[in-house]
């Protein structure tokens, strides 16, 4: 009798992510493409409606936001590229094509490095090409019953990059993490707002899974609308759970498109997987082929802001932050830009006290300022708070003007009210008391009111002391300076 080995398999997930582009106006015509909130079917023309005999018109913009995405995520560029027509029906399809890329695209070969669990890993990209959107679905039922489809064309030629993935990815996890990256590169690079929830950042995973070792795709499953991370986590850990029963089972999973239901956490089959030749591309005939000169390239390339990895690896060298605050203060570059202009007065000063301050503005940030911003709902570019006057409290800590502890009370005035921090001090009498005289009668009258305290300490109990502190601080509503508080305490206790 033989025993059947067990067989493993592995996860192979491509992911094909689209972005709308942060241009006025949309791809192929002047139409505006802010069309958010606003009622159907008031920012179309004939261009974007599909009319007969209409010609489109190639938004600069979008292709410079394309180019340099695709310089971010460290593609070629080849000097010579086109538009084609992509074929196929489907209502929310104005013309019955869509004018996209597709032998002859703005860049290939590219790759984005992501981290999970410690691990880092290079995923490539196949390509990264321009696109147009198409009009939105509306769906609805009446009083009997009935349902029917509305099309908002709205977002109908709204432009649309494409940034496909090769099939480098092994887990949900690694497709979350890779999303996310991406995420954050658009938005340093200010080509989108690339958000899931409202449409602009969308992802479609092809999974399949082969036996381990194997060098050929199994059957490609294609799972659409998932909106969030979350829900492309969710879905692409049911749907490789789902495939290796099958496989498990003997058989074999059919290439087809699933869409994802949020509420009942499964995909479901929608349609049969197409392939390249079922949209019948062939070049658009009524835009030109586009060449692109090197020194155009290197335009854009120049304009790319500094990328969240260098800023990261320029945070630890340069400030000696660890790596956990690097990461959390280049999160979004409104963060990594505050911080860099709290930093900006100490230009060219001696390393260890652009560390210092570094340190204690890397403390702010990710620790007083992030609470309040969190409690307020809002990011750091909304904040009233001026990078200087960050820069200007912390300032006034390390000369001795105030305490760490009025430095908060000072920080949340000038966090609701946007006022510099001397401004604060001075109106609100926070100004720290270091004179030795004014800090010795607060003592004296302390110690008067605690004779047992006095006795408790000068019998070794050396807690009573923190005691008497408390108490002095308190008498001076946190404004004497400690460090004396301190020592002028116990030269009295010890008199």
């Amino acid at each position: 009798m033989t025993t059947k080995t067990a067989v493993e398999y592995e996860t192979v997930i491509g992911l094909e992510v689209h972005v709308q582009l942060q241009t006025r106006s949309k791809m192929y015509c002047r139409c505006s493409s802010d069309y958010a909130n606003t009622p159907p079917n008031t920012h179309v023309c004939p261009v974007c409606m599909g009319m007969p005999g209409v010609l489109p018109v190639i938004n600069k913009q979008a292709v410079e936001y394309t180019i340099m995405t695709a310089l971010a995520v460290n593609c070629e560029i080849p000097e010579n590229a086109k538009f084609d027509r992509k074929n196929y029906p489907y209502p929310d399809l104005m013309k019955g094509y869509q004018i996209s890329q597709y032998d002859m695209p703005f860049s290939r070969n590219g790759w984005l490095e992501v981290e999970v669990d410690g691990a880092r890993k290079r995923v490539g990209i196949t390509r990264v090409h321009l696109e147009e959107d198409v009009a939105k679905l509306i769906h609805r039922q009446n009083e009997a019953g009935e349902t029917y489809s509305l099309v908002d064309v709205n977002r109908a030629g709204v432009p649309l990059m494409e940034i496909v993935s090769e099939p480098d990815i092994r887990s949900p996890e690694e497709a979350r993490q890779y999303l996310m990256k991406l995420r954050q590169i658009l938005r340093y690079i200010g080509v989108s707002e690339a958000n899931m929830e409202e449409g602009s950042f969308r992802c479609d995973a092809n999974v399949s899974l082969r036996p381990m070792g194997a060098t050929e795709l199994g059957a490609k499953v294609e799972v659409k609308n998932m909106n969030s991370f979350r829900a492309v986590f969710r879905a692409l850990s049911f749907e490789v759970e789902r495939q290796r029963e099958a496989l498990e089972g003997g058989q074999t999973p059919v290439q087809e498109t699933r869409g994802w239901v949020e509420d009942t956490g499964q995909p479901v089959s929608q349609r049969t997987k197409e392939y390249a030749h079922d949209y019948r591309y062939f070049p658009e005939p009524d835009l030109p082929p586009l060449r692109l000169d090197r020194d155009y390239v290197e335009s854009i390339r120049v304009r790319l802001p500094e990328l969240p990895d260098a800023k990261e690896r320029r945070f630890m060298a340069g400030y000696g932050l660890s790596e956990y605050e690097a990461h959390l203060l280049t999160e979004t570059r409104a963060r990594a830009d505050f911080f860099d202009a709290c930093l900006s007065p100490l230009s060219g000063a001696a390393p260890e006290a652009l560390r210092q301050r570094a340190k204690a503005v890397s403390n702010w940030m990710l620790g007083d300022f992030a609470r309040l911003l969190n409690q307020a709902g809002i990011d750091v570019e909304q904040a009233k708070v001026e990078p200087r006057s960050l820069y200007d409290m912390i300032g006034l800590i390390e000369q001795g003007a105030i305490s760490g502890k009025s430095a908060k009370a000072v920080f949340e005035v000038m966090f609701k009210t946007g006022k510099p921090p001397a401004d604060v001090v001075r109106e609100s009498g926070l100004t720290q008391i270091s004179g030795e005289e004014e800090i010795a009668a607060v003592i004296d009258k302390v110690l008067a009111a605690n004779p047992k305290a006095v006795d408790d300490y000068r019998s070794g109990k050396e807690e009573a002391v923190k005691f008497l502190v408390g108490q002095v601080m308190r008498e001076t509503r946190g404004r004497a300076n400690p460090g004396m508080v301190n020592d002028l305490l116990r030269q009295r206790l010890m008199s």
